[in-house]
């Protein structure tokens, strides 16, 4: 995970910080699209890869006195890929993404979406001490179940796999089996990194609230921001075979759809190169 995201995000960013992130965003993202329609050839991929709704969580909180900017920097990005049948995926761990459910939708008829939500782990005494402020793991479930009941496909990222606290076997097969009973197309689990930035905090919060595990994880992270490459395919593992019998597959990228782009008066437009758009 990006020092930004999962845990990393549970350090408080200050909310103009994360509007004028946002807004930049979108300044790029609309200057991009006011070229020639982008093309998406099968195979290739989207041309926006990702569209990452993580608004830090102290945003999350806050919107609701700045709906404005919010807006511009949030429903102004959707509306663009619409209106230009651009494909495009959100990955978000928050619930707002359902007040622009019928925007979704409508980007939906015309290209590829992808939706993902960021459900880690199913315990709640877990999530109230590692992720508070955020919209509860029950509350993220039922937003996937909102949007694949209104015909928007959503998987779910399994993350952070937090080692020692939230990898047990029956921790794992409890949050898999909340996943299948969301409705959830796919479930892809990605283990906790720790990059400059979220280790400090992360070895913070470990020091204050489960001391004895210090020692376990400077051994497990010694060699870097990853954790050792046999516990993540262990995880993938136990994870991808909790999927399989509860009756979701692990999360894959389908074929990219061909956007037909109407022909120009006088003559059909120059077909540009695929372009692969970055919002981050």
């Amino acid at each position: 995970m990006r020092s930004t995201s999962a845990l990393g995000e549970l350090r408080q960013q200050p909310v103009e910080r994360g509007l004028r992130r946002q807004l930049h965003r979108f300044a790029l993202l609309t200057q991009d699209l006011a070229g020639p329609p982008q093309r998406v050839c099968p195979g290739a991929g989207g041309v926006v890869d990702t569209l990452l709704d993580r608004l830090p969580h102290s945003l999350d909180h806050q919107v609701i006195h700045r709906p404005k900017l919010r807006l511009l920097a949030y429903r102004g990005i959707i509306e663009a890929l619409r209106e230009r049948a651009n494909p495009f995926s959100i990955l978000t761990k928050g619930t707002l993404i359902l007040r622009d459910l019928p925007l979704i939708q409508e980007a939906a008829a015309v290209a590829d979406v992808g939706i993902s939500v960021s459900v880690g782990f199913t315990d709640t005494a877990l999530w109230r001490t590692v992720e508070p402020g955020t919209p509860s793991p029950g509350a993220r479930l039922q937003a996937v179940r909102t949007l694949t009941d209104a015909g928007i496909e959503c998987g779910v990222l399994m993350a952070p796999v937090i080692p020692f606290l939230g990898d047990s076997p029956e921790q794992l097969r409890a949050t898999v089996r909340a996943v299948a009973e969301s409705g959830a197309t796919s479930v892809t689990p990605l283990v906790l990194h720790l990059r400059p930035g979220a280790r400090e905090w992360f070895t913070a919060w470990l020091g204050e609230h489960h001391p004895h595990l210090v020692e376990r994880y400077e051994r497990m992270y010694a060699g870097g921001s990853y954790a050792p490459t046999w516990y993540q395919r262990m995880i993938t593992r136990q994870v991808h075979e909790l999927a399989a019998e509860f009756g979701i597959g692990p999360g894959g990228r389908g074929p990219a759809r061909r956007i037909v782009v109407p022909e120009r008066p006088g003559g059909p437009a120059p077909a540009p190169a695929a372009t692969q758009l970055s919002l981050l």
